[in-house]
């Protein structure tokens, strides 16, 4: 609405409530039961909300009218921090054991040159028991 039909309403109003003193208890009865049955006959229109702004808790809701336009930056980053900690972890872990590996085969390599290991090591089938008993 724009000011002049803001205003002609608010006279109007005031020329109703000016009157209302002087109605008789007739006329009220029959203008409060008109308005009993114009609420009774008033069509109940399903009523939808579309919220703009980005809403967290319930925006995704089925079936109800709380509407989202999309997750926001916000929801995005955390979907994004957790993921992207998962994957410094597991390239931490796989560092880990790759230098932990590593560390066990420089240490079979020192004892093979070192001469720390028996004659008979070399010469028996099981060497690959052996090795792997000893780097345990």
């Amino acid at each position: 609405m724009n000011n002049k039909e803001m205003q002609f309403a608010y006279k109007v109003k005031l020329a109703l409530d000016a009157g209302l003193d002087d109605l008789s208890d007739d006329t009220l009865h029959n203008l409060a039961a008109a308005r009993r049955v114009a609420l009774a006959r008033k069509k109940i229109v399903p009523m939808t909300v579309r919220v703009e702004q980005p809403a967290f808790a319930g925006a995704f809701n089925n079936g109800g009218t709380l509407t989202s336009s999309g997750p926001s930056w916000l929801g995005r980053l955390g979907v994004a921090v957790p993921l992207l900690a998962g994957i410094i972890l597991f390239a931490g872990i796989y560092q880990h054991e790759n230098t932990k590996r590593v560390a066990d085969l420089a240490e079979i390599d020192a004892a093979v040159l070192s001469d720390e290991l028996p004659l008979s090591a070399y010469l028996d089938h099981g060497f690959n028991a052996f090795l792997a008993e000893k780097g345990e």
